[in-house]
Parts: structure tokens; sequence; C-alpha cells
């Protein structure tokens, strides 16, 4: 076992929570308790995972692992003992979390609310479930707490006083969030009902964390907010400057609400930092961000998780306590990396099957890191449920209820089976998107493959599946996918991916043809002007392609791709040091970026800063271990005089292998 570093762990999340509209409030002295925990310590931007969907995302920052290992594929799943379809829980999980593993090495951990979080587990320390903040009767009517909602039981009337109803929130509690919340007619208009609910559910969680910070002794503590996440979507349209189509009126009384919001949840982080005391460790993270600016979609998708169109790649990070740097700013970070930093903080080993790595950049010195094959085989007790635990009706409805009025999953249907045919064909869906999201096309294409022939009608399986094709280098099977659904008149997208296509084929001019004609159909996708500087570059026409990316990181500067895109036009251009810049940003922003490292390389290694490449190239090979020019690059680079032979000789012949299996496939 290693040194632990860390008396003590809180982490905090805050779904949904971005540095953009964090940023402004930081600089006019709005948010004092983040600013010091800033300033105390290390922060930067967290790269989220695709599909960006909140179940799956809180559960891989608790494992440390994508969603095909951790189970949660979305927000509902069939019920195997009833046939009908149930919210996803902490029944679903498949895999241990961070307090169960901590648990099994005699540590106490607290856990509140935390998404997909019912029922509570049996841990060794009080587990608070997400359904004990939700109200589920009106004020005048008992509100009995759900079965399952505390752990341990003993606690359960303790903790159910602390319990606040959206019908005891009073003007004193809404003012500060709207000031003119009595012009507005609440038959017609439900945000002040929104509020009053969202402040409730988030008040109740905080003042159950409080307590136990009071009460209990503790080594680890993970407490979640839904808050930002929902007063972005009941309010971020409102927020300045004033979006086409939302009524000045309306603008006029709730533009001031995300502002509140932020400061609410300041206050709230306050009380949590001055309870833990100085001597904790401190992580505060959300798992993705939310467009707050020119970028906030102009239509919401009526489709299974369509709210999710507002969801920003990057959320945030922060880290305070004893042995981490003091007020500097990391980089790469990802959601994956934080179980693993939490177990080397408290000394004990990295499981090699997690998908995260340890945030070593925010360590003032480099902890020593162990590993096991995985804590899935460690023996004891760690307080997961058994998998054919179910969860009571009551609970179930409740939870489905509020992801209907969320807009996350559709009504569901009276016939059960339909409605968990459906749930099994989204979760398909989203795994498939996990699978492409992490290089891995030919496990995605089956499952697309499936759900396309069973619901031919929902076009993104079918844009999914050219896409998958496209990646697996299947381009015939691609083009029958894509002329098949141009046919039905499917564009802007068929436009695009058969832009793409013919990219493929290396038919640029034609290429050109259909991605200028997708862009005149949606100027606004960074995505898309990345294609066109790609097919630029193919062309050996750099002053289009670099207007093409530059124009990319003009829409949204947090395009690690669009800042590779110009990475590789300055290679080309010879300047290097301007490319190795580029790369670096690229891969600041998304650390899982294979191509971002080897750009990188190659700009350092023709700087000659030749350590510094073998370090770029070593961590694409790690991260695509089939990427064959980086091997050659290895190849050569640790040949050089006083370099490594033996390494040079197995960069080389890794080269070879993959250079010949490759020629077998063709």
């Amino acid at each position: 076992m290693s040194e632990r570093l860390a008396k003590k762990v809180l982490l905090i999340g805050w779904d949904a929570a971005d540095w953009k509209l964090i940023n402004p409030l930081l600089d006019k002295g709005w948010m004092p308790s983040l600013n010091g925990l800033i300033e105390g310590g290390v922060m930067g931007n967290l790269a989220t995972l695709r599909p960006i969907l909140s179940p799956m995302l809180w559960n891989s920052i608790a494992t440390g692992k994508l969603a095909d290992k951790h189970g949660i594929h979305g927000f509902v799943e069939p019920d195997p003992q009833t046939g009908a379809t149930r919210p996803v829980s902490s029944i679903s999980r498949k895999v241990k979390a961070i307090w169960n593993i901590l648990m099994q090495r005699g540590l106490r951990s607290h856990v509140l609310g935390w998404y997909a979080g019912h029922p509570a587990e049996p841990i060794n320390g009080v587990y608070v479930s997400p359904l004990f903040a939700l109200p589920t009767a009106p004020l005048d009517q008992p509100w009995p707490l759900p079965e399952g909602s505390i752990h341990p039981a003993s606690l359960r009337d303790t903790l159910s006083e602390l319990r606040i109803h959206p019908a005891e929130m009073t003007q004193e509690e809404i003012l500060p969030f709207i000031p003119r919340a009595a012009e507005v007619d609440q038959d017609k208009d439900g945000h002040l009902a929104s509020l009053a609910r969202i402040l409730a559910e988030n008040c109740s969680i905080h003042n159950a964390a409080t307590w136990i910070l009071e009460n209990e002794e503790w080594d680890f503590m993970a407490v979640y907010y839904s808050g930002i996440d929902h007063f972005c979507h009941a309010f971020m349209s409102f927020y300045p400057p004033r979006l086409e189509g939302v009524a000045e009126e309306k603008f006029e009384i709730y533009k001031d609400v995300m502002v509140g919001a932020y400061r609410f949840h300041d206050m709230m982080l306050k009380t949590l930092l001055d309870l833990a005391g100085p001597d904790a460790t401190v992580i505060l993270a959300s798992d993705h961000g939310f467009h707050s600016d020119h970028l906030r979609p102009r239509y919401q998708p009526k489709e299974a998780a369509g709210p999710a169109v507002w969801h920003r790649p990057i959320g945030i990070f922060c880290m305070k306590g004893p042995h981490i740097r003091k007020d500097e700013r990391i980089y790469g970070a990802n959601l994956l990396d934080i179980t693993p930093t939490i177990l080397t903080l408290f000394g004990l080993p990295v499981g090699e099957d997690m998908d995260g790595r340890v945030l070593m950049q925010a360590f003032e010195h480099p902890p020593a890191i162990e590993t096991v094959p995985s804590w899935e085989t460690e023996r004891g007790e760690c307080g997961m449920h058994p998998s054919e635990l179910r969860m009571e009706p009551e609970s179930a409805k409740a939870v489905l209820d509020q992801l209907v009025a969320l807009g996350y999953i559709e009504p569901l249907d009276e016939n059960k089976a339909k409605s968990a045919e459906r749930a099994v064909r989204e979760s398909k869906y989203n795994l498939a998107r996990v699978y492409a999201s992490s290089h891995r096309p030919l496990e995605a294409i089956p499952l697309l493959q499936q759900i396309s022939a069973e619901d031919p009608e929902r076009i993104q399986y079918a844009v999914q599946l050219a896409q998958a094709y496209m990646d697996a280098k299947r381009l015939p099977e691609a083009r029958s996918v894509l002329e098949s659904l141009m046919h039905r008149g499917s564009r802007p997208w068929t436009d695009w991916l058969m832009g793409v296509l013919l990219q493929e084929e290396g038919k640029q001019e034609e290429a050109l043809v259909y991605l200028r004609r997708a862009e005149e159909a949606e100027p606004r996708l960074p995505d898309l002007h990345i294609r066109l500087g790609n097919s630029y570059l193919r062309t050996r026409r750099w002053d289009d392609a670099g207007r093409a990316f530059q124009r990319a990181i003009e829409i949204d500067g947090d395009s690690a791709v669009g800042h590779l895109g110009v990475a590789m036009v300055e290679l080309r251009r010879r300047h290097f040091e301007s490319a190795a810049a580029e790369a670096l940003a690229a891969v600041g922003l998304q650390h899982l970026f294979p191509a971002g490292h080897f750009y990188l390389g190659v700009a350092l290694a023709r700087l000659e800063q030749y350590e510094r490449a073998i370090l770029a190239f070593e961590t694409a090979v790690f991260m695509m271990p089939g990427m064959l020019n980086a091997h050659r690059w290895l190849g050569a680079l640790y040949a050089r005089p006083g370099g490594n032979i033996a390494k040079a000789h197995e960069h080389r012949q890794r080269a070879r292998d993959l250079r010949s299996r490759r020629a077998a496939a063709a």
C-alpha cells in the first residue's frame, strides 16, 4: 500500500456546471467560495464522454470505467422481473463504485443524491438516495419517504425531517432569483413551480449532507447536486443575450435566474468546505457543460434524450488539499480520471481494468501508483446490491415521471412490452455510441444494424450506422445506408456524411460539393467546418484549410479537433512552434485524443525536442496501440545516438506487424 496523501476526500458533483458561465461570475467576485477553491488548488476543463447522458457519466465518474463496463446505458431499462420499464438504478451498475472499493479497505464513506443511486447501498457509512429529495405528494398530503432511500434505516426519521417540499418555498426564497415573480401568471407559466422544485430538491440533499458532516465520522463523502442542470434546462433559454423567439417580457423576468443558480451553489459550497475542514481534500466536478452562448440549440429534438442537445462536452474540475499544487491549471483531465485519482489519494492501487488515469499533474510531487488487475475480484463485503433486488413500483414511477417531465424519456406506452422494447433499443443505441466514441466501430455495428432494422423510422440509428461503417472502413455499406437516407430526404446530415464518405474514397472535390451544401443549410456546426478543413488539407489548399479550422474554433473555442486541424496546417507550412502550440491546446481540451498526441509528437520532433516527442508518441500508442505511424516515429527516435535500441527494435517490429495485418485484411 502506497502512502496515504489525504486524510479525507470530499467529492462534490455539480451537474452541467460550465466555466463559460462561471468565469464572468468569478471576475465579478460573485462566487467567492469557488474562487478560494481554485486559488488554493488546481482547476481545469474536464472532458466528458459520448453520449453525454448524466446517468452514464456520473457512474463513469464513480467507477473510472466506460459504460460498457459499468452497465448503465441510458435513463431506463427493462425490468427482468415484471417485463415493464424501470429507471436505471444502483441495481443496474455491474461494477464497484469508489465507495464500494473504500469499504473493502475499511474506510467509511457517505454518499448523497448520486445519479441512478436508488435504492441506497448498504455501505460502511450513510447513503441517501436521490429519491430522498423527490416530492411524491402535495404539501397537504402525507409525503412518505420512499423505501430504500436511506441507509442505515436507523437514520430514516432523523434525515426525513430535513427534507423540504417545493410548496414550502416562499417569496423570500423565490425573489432573489426572480424579483418580478409577482407578474407571473402561474396558471399559464410553470417556471415558478420549476424553480421551487429545483430549490427544494437541492436544499434537501444539502441539509442531509451538512447534518452528516456535523454528526458522522468519515473518510470519503460524495454529494451530487442536480440543481445547475435542472436550472439550465428550465431557464437557459432566457439567459442573455435574448434568443430569437423568446418573448421580451419573459426574458426580462427570467434573465437573471442562471446567475442566481450559480451563486446559490457557491453558498452551499461554502458550507460544505467549512464543515469538511482544512485537512480535507476537496474535488469539485461536473459531468458536462451546458451551452450558454451562440451555440445554444435553435430547437430540441423530439426524441429520447432530446434535451441532451444542450449539453456541452466540457465540464469543470477543481481539487484542493494537502499535497495538491496551488493556484495552477491542469490540462487533459477526463471524468474517468476521478476515481483513479481518489484511490491514489488514499494510497490504494488503481484497477488495471479502469479506463481512467491518475491526474499526476495535480500533485506537488508525483505520487507512487500501484495497480491491481481488477477491484471486481477483491473478496469481502463491499455494500453492492444483489442484481435480483427489486425497486419498489412507487419509487420507480416517481423517477420515471420526473424523467418524462424533464424530457429525457418519452411517455411510457401502456403496453409494457412495447415500452420495454423501446428501452432496450435506446440502451443498445447508447452502448453503440460508447463503442464508436472509444474507437470500437466493429462492436458498434451489430447493435446499430439490429436496432435500425427493428425501427427504420429512427433516422439517428441509420446515421450512426453509416458513421460506424465509415470508421470501420466498410465504405460500400456506408454508401448504401446514406443513399437510402438521401432518398428519404434526410438533410443536412446525409449531405455531411456523404461528403465524409467521398473524402474516405479519395474524391475530395466531390466531397466539397456535399459539405458546402450542408454548410449552407447549417453553418453553425463546428464539426462541419472541420470536415471542410480536412478536404482542403487533402487537396493541399492550406489557406482554405486554415480558414475552415479557424472558423470551427470561432464557433466553439473548445473544439479540440479544430485546434488539431490548425496544427496539421501549420505542420504543412513548416511552422513547427505554432503547430506544437495548437496540438498542445487540442490535448489540453481532450486528453483521450490519440491523434492529438501524435501530431504533437511530430511537431516536437521537428523542433528537435526528442524526449518530449517520445512522450507524446508513447501516449498516442498507449491510447491507440494500432497507430502504425506512431510506432514508426518511436522506432526512429529511440534509434538515435544515446537512445534505447531495445525499444527502437520493439516499435519497429510492432510497425511491421501492423503493416502485415493491414495488408492481410485488405
